[in-house]
C-alpha cells in the first residue's frame, strides 16, 4: 500500500524535496563564494559604540611608576561638625517635646527637652547637632544662639 497515497501527502513531499532542493542551492552558492579568512570575520567597535571593521589606533602605553600606585585609601580627616542654626517652631512645655526649623533647609527636627536647655521657647533662635534614631534625625546638644 505504498503507492497509494493522498492527493495532501503528495503535495506535503513535494514541498519538503523544493525546500531541500533550496537549501542544498544556498549551500553551493555560499561554498562557491569563498572562505573568508579569520581577519575578515573580526569586527571592532569604536568610541561610539559602532561596529566596524577596521581597527582602532593603538594609543602609546603611559608608563606607570610603583611608587606612584596607592594601595590602600587616604585616612578621612577629623573636621569637627558646625553645629546647625535653627529656631524652634514648635514647643510643648507639658509633654516635653519640640521641633527646630533648619535655617538653612528648612527641615524640621524633633527634640525632646532633656537635651534642650532651660527656657527654650517657640520662636528662638538655637544651634542644634544631628543625631539619627530609630524613627529619623533628631536635634541633639541643642543651645541658644548668639545673636
Amino acid at each position: 500500500m505504498a503507492g497509494s497515497q493522498s492527493f495532501g501527502k503528495r503535495e506535503n513531499e513535494k514541498k519538503k524535496q523544493a525546500k531541500r532542493l533550496e537549501k542544498q542551492k544556498r549551500k553551493e552558492e555560499r561554498q562557491a563564494g569563498g572562505v573568508a579568512s579569520p581577519d575578515e570575520m573580526i569586527a571592532w567597535v569604536d568610541e561610539m559604540g559602532n561596529i566596524v571593521d577596521t581597527p582602532p589606533e593603538l594609543r602609546v602605553k603611559q608608563e606607570i611608576k610603583l611608587e606612584d600606585v596607592a594601595i590602600a585609601t587616604p585616612k578621612k580627616e577629623e573636621v569637627e561638625p558646625e553645629p546647625l542654626r535653627g529656631r524652634v517652631e514648635y514647643f510643648d512645655t507639658g509633654k516635653g517635646y519640640g521641633f527646630i526649623k533648619d535655617l538653612a533647609s528648612t527641615e524640621k527636627y524633633f527634640f525632646h527637652i532633656s537635651v534642650a536647655p532651660a527656657g527654650i521657647a517657640e520662636g528662638n533662635i538655637v544651634t542644634f547637632e544631628l543625631e539619627r534614631s530609630a524613627r529619623g534625625m533628631n536635634a541633639v546638644a541643642i543651645a541658644m544662639a548668639d545673636k
